[in-house]
C-alpha cells in the first residue's frame, strides 16, 4: 500500500477511475476541475484531501507525490508542463495531445524537466494482449501477412449519465473524435510492428451524430517488411465490437474484447483453439496505477513512455494528410 499524495487533474469519467484505484492503492488524492458539480462527484466516491477550481490553486496549497492528467486533450500540453515544472511525476492519459507540434511540445519540455512520465494508452496493461505480443513473437502462426483493427461503439452509450452532445468525445476543438481517443489502436499496432511505411484512407463524420468531430475512420498502412495492416474505428456502431485480427501464413489469431478470449486456427474449417480471460476493464487501469507508483519510488518508466505516445501523433498527422490529400503518404519514423 502508498500512502503517495495524488492530484488528479479533471474529475470526469477516467479522473474517477484513476482516484478510486490510487485511493484502494492506499494513496491519498486530491482533485482539479474547473467544474464543481464533477468535484462533487468525485467528492462523492472518494475521500478528498483537497478539491480545487484551478491548477494554481491546486499547485499553491499543497506538494504532491504525483499528478494524473485526467483531462480533456486539448489542455493535456499546458497542464502537463505545468506539473512537470512543479517537479511531480505524471501519468498522462491518451492522447498526448490533438496535434504532433503540441506533443513535440511537450516532449521538449519533458526531456528539460527529466521528470517521469508515464503514458496511459491502458490496453499495454491488457493480459490478452500481452498474451498477443508474446505469440506473435513467438511466431504462433508463421509470418503475418495481413492484421485487422477493428473497434465499433455507438458514442450514445458510453456515458449514459449525460448528454453525448456534451461529452469532450463530440468536440474537435477539444479534442474528441474516433481518431484521437481511439488512437490506442495506432499505439498498439506500433507496439505490436513498429511504425509503419506509409498510410492511406478517410477521416470522416458519416453517421447522424450531433458532433463536430470525426466519427468513422478506415486506414491502411504498409510495412516495408511487415503486414498490411487495415484499421475500422467507428462511433456509431452497435453492438460494440472491440478485436484485432492477426492472419498469418500458418494460420490465423484472433483477439475478442468480447468474448474475452484469444483463438488460434490453423485449419481449413473453423477449428479454433480458444483460451478465454476472466481480466476485468479496471484491471488495466489499476495495473497503470501500480506502474505509476513504482515510478514515483524510482523505478523507471517501462511499458508506455511520451515517447510512444509522440509517435502515435506521427502516425496521426499522417493519416490525417492521406485523408485531406486522398493519397498514400509515407510517414517518417
Amino acid at each position: 500500500m502508498s500512502d503517495k499524495h495524488i492530484l488528479i487533474i479533471g474529475s470526469g469519467s477516467v479522473g474517477k477511475r484513476h482516484a478510486r484505484n490510487l485511493a484502494a492503492l492506499g494513496c491519498r488524492v486530491s482533485c482539479m476541475d474547473p467544474r464543481a458539480d464533477r468535484r462533487e462527484e468525485m467528492k462523492s466516491e472518494v475521500a478528498l484531501v483537497g478539491s480545487f477550481a484551478s491548477e494554481a490553486d491546486a499547485f499553491e496549497a499543497a506538494r504532491y507525490d504525483g499528478v494524473v492528467i485526467g483531462s480533456p486533450p486539448h489542455v493535456h500540453v499546458a497542464q502537463t508542463i505545468q506539473a512537470l515544472e512543479a517537479g511531480c511525476p505524471v501519468l498522462l492519459e491518451k492522447p498526448v495531445c490533438p496535434d504532433l507540434p503540441g506533443a513535440l511540445r511537450l516532449k521538449d519540455a519533458a526531456d528539460r524537466s527529466n521528470v517521469p512520465l508515464l503514458m496511459g494508452y491502458t490496453w499495454r496493461w491488457w493480459p490478452p494482449l500481452a498474451d498477443v505480443r508474446r505469440r506473435l513473437a513467438e511466431n504462433a502462426i508463421g509470418k503475418i501477412v495481413h492484421v485487422q483493427f477493428h473497434m465499433s461503439a455507438h458514442l450514445a452509450d458510453w456515458h449514459p449519465w449525460e448528454r453525448y452532445q456534451d461529452f469532450f468525445m463530440a468536440q474537435r476543438e477539444q479534442g474528441g473524435g474516433a481518431l484521437l481517443d481511439e488512437s490506442h489502436w495506432i499505439d498498439l499496432m506500433l507496439w505490436l510492428f513498429g511504425m509503419p511505411k506509409s498510410v492511406s484512407g478517410r477521416i470522416d463524420k458519416i453517421s447522424s451524430l450531433e458532433i463536430d468531430s470525426d466519427d468513422n475512420v478506415d486506414l491502411i498502412f504498409s510495412y516495408e517488411n511487415g503486414p498490411r495492416v487495415t484499421m475500422h474505428l467507428d462511433l456509431y456502431g452497435r453492438p460494440h465490437e472491440k478485436f484485432i485480427r492477426f492472419v498469418g501464413e500458418g494460420g490465423t489469431l484472433f483477439w475478442s474484447a468480447d468474448p474475452n478470449q484469444l483463438s488460434i486456427g490453423r485449419s481449413a474449417t473453423s477449428d479454433w483453439d480458444r483460451t478465454g480471460y476472466s481480466c476485468e476493464r479496471n484491471d488495466m487501469f489499476v495495473a497503470v496505477a501500480r506502474e505509476f507508483l513504482s515510478v514515483l519510488d524510482g523505478a523507471p518508466v517501462t511499458t508506455c513512455r511520451l515517447e510512444d505516445g509522440v509517435r502515435v501523433l506521427r502516425v496521426v498527422e499522417a493519416a490525417r494528410e492521406a485523408s485531406r490529400e486522398s493519397r498514400t503518404i509515407g510517414i517518417q519514423g
